[in-house]
């Protein structure tokens, strides 16, 4: 069974790369809410309801005007703090006169922005994606905005790399992925998937940058999610017998797929997305390699990942039989959505519960 709500609000979700707010307004829909960002003459990021609160025009199609924001239809302006102070041909500002402020933070070079309860905007409970700072791993990623599907399919599809072997077939995929054990952990918001390959021949980009030809490695995927919707993936080779399984990673190559999973309908989503990796570190070509080996022209990773996410979208709108049918291979993203269903009674207490997309 799965919560009858697709997600909850009390929650961090990335809403924005940093560098991509400026000193201008910025629209962006999370959780179902519109939202207008903008960076003050502070340095400090601001983000409002995007209605104006006297005809519900998008705040987003006004303008600045040093930190307050001037409505594109009758002119109101409100403060960072969505305060109306001015309304046009009156002296008298009509208390009421606002618009709702969410709480925003910077971390790790995303824009992270809590839409439920402000009372309960916790900073210390930011997601940890400390692998993006761009310090000990290094990597530029990039966005898919409105990917549409709904955002779970997504954690389902990083949980689960066996897809691998099918969906990325001569680059990262492998069937050993499908024929090597694993195991599942959880804590009350985590849960980790840990799988060991020992001893095969490495898929092409493992290959390619392993760089010791005719030889076989151990490859390991180590998936880490953080409820509701943050999934990191410690993912690379070493040279079979080095002890890279007993902690010795220092005769191989490890990167990390990162995503931050941020709602923007039900059936919806942004995709924050960045592979990063501690080896070769100052090769910016590399960089730009990795990211077009990635997403390119729908020839890359990701570009396949998300032709599948949204196809199944349209097919899950069109058959309406639930559940889904699973297999062993679903064990970390059954747990992910047992987790976010956890999430969503403690904010809405006991509901209704319709069948589940990760049943039995």
């Amino acid at each position: 069974m799965t919560h009858a709500k697709a997600f909850p609000l009390n929650a961090w979700y990335a809403a924005a790369w940093s560098h991509e707010i400026e000193h201008e307004l910025a629209a962006r829909t999370i959780c179902d809410k519109d939202v207008v960002l903008y960076r003050r003459t502070d340095g400090q990021i601001t983000a409002l309801e995007d209605a104006c609160w006297h005809r519900l025009l998008p705040l987003s199609m006004g303008r600045l005007e040093g930190d307050q924001v001037i409505c594109g239809y009758h002119g109101l302006v409100f403060n960072s703090a969505g305060r109306c102070t001015y309304m046009p041909a009156q002296k008298t500002i009509n208390p009421s006169a606002c618009v709702r402020s969410y709480p925003v933070a910077e971390r790790h070079r995303l824009v992270w922005l809590w839409p439920g309860d402000p009372a309960l905007a916790d900073p210390t409970k930011i997601p940890d994606f400390h692998w993006n700072d761009g310090t000990d791993w290094v990597g530029e990623g990039g966005t898919f905005y409105s990917l549409k599907c709904d955002y779970r399919l997504v954690i389902d599809n990083l949980m689960d790399l066996t897809h691998e072997t099918y969906v990325h077939a001569g680059s990262i995929g492998d069937e050993a992925i499908t024929s090597a054990p694993f195991d599942v952990t959880h804590s009350d918001r985590t849960a980790t998937v840990t799988r060991w390959m020992i001893d095969i021949e490495p898929p092409p980009f493992w290959a390619k940058h392993l760089d010791r030809p005719g030889e076989h490695v151990d490859r390991w995927q180590i998936i880490y999610f953080q409820a509701p919707s943050v999934v990191v993936g410690d993912v690379g080779v070493a040279a079979t017998g080095t002890g890279a399984p007993q902690g010795d990673r220092s005769q191989g190559v490890n990167g990390a797929f990162l995503a931050a999973i941020t709602p923007e309908t039900d059936k919806t989503c942004h995709y924050f997305w960045n592979f990063v990796r501690t080896f070769r570190t100052d090769d910016e070509q590399l960089t730009r390699d990795i990211n077009k080996a990635h997403v390119n022209d729908g020839k890359g990773v990701y570009d396949q990942d998300h032709a599948v996410l949204e196809a199944q979208q349209i097919a899950i709108d069109r058959n309406p039989r639930m559940p889904f049918y699973n297999l062993n291979i679903d064990a970390g993203a059954l747990w992910a959505r047992k987790l976010i269903d956890g999430m969503l009674d403690d904010e809405y207490g006991p509901q209704p519960h319709v069948p589940s997309q990760a049943a039995e």
